[in-house]
């Protein structure tokens, strides 16, 4: 069974970035995926000083062991200043190729303007550099305070349809390029 991890590098209560994120788990599970999502509201991990010893912060070694267990990933961020979040940053930074290494990923980012593809690009360069695999599906969700329900359900047909090709390109990719069912 392909195995997912979603993470969303948003600490907001109430976040669009968090909402996309559990719509495309859910289109992911509904394929036949096992997904945890990793809420990293409720983890305590610290900054990233650049070494391997986080014995103090045994959320790193949750995270760092969830993600080695996982086939795939569903990376999430709001877009800020043009980037990803630095949630997201200091959380990838504080794996290595160990976790990475040959994860099959997929990307969302979510902003209050117009959509754009920088955070993408951004976590597009991380990926590559730690030896991983991005799908050619992403998804840019643009005026995000527009496209979800109360509920978090999306609003716009076309967007829902993208976040089930999404999801079918995460778990065939993740099925072929990790030998898995």
């Amino acid at each position: 069974m392909v195995n997912i991890v979603g993470i969303g590098g948003s600490l907001r209560p109430d976040s669009y970035t968090q909402k996309a994120l559990q719509v495309a788990a859910q289109r992911v599970e509904a394929l036949g995926a096992e997904v945890e999502v990793l809420d990293l509201r409720q983890l305590n991990l610290p900054f990233c000083h650049g070494g391997k010893d986080y014995s103090q912060h045994p959320d790193v070694q949750r995270l760092r062991d969830t993600v080695t267990k996982a086939d795939g990933l569903i990376l999430a961020t709001p877009e800020y200043h043009g980037g990803l979040s630095g949630v997201l940053k200091n959380t990838l930074d504080l794996m290595s190729f160990d976790e990475l290494s040959g994860k099959v990923t997929g990307m969302i980012s979510v902003l209050g303007g117009q959509a754009n593809s920088n955070a993408l690009n951004d976590l597009r360069l991380i990926i590559r550099g730690v030896h991983g695999w991005v799908i050619p599906e992403q998804i840019a969700i643009g005026k995000a305070w527009g496209a979800f329900s109360p509920e978090g359900k999306l609003l716009d047909e076309k967007l829902s349809e993208r976040f089930d090709q999404f999801a079918q390109s995460l778990v065939d990719n993740t099925r072929k390029l990790r030998g898995v069912n």
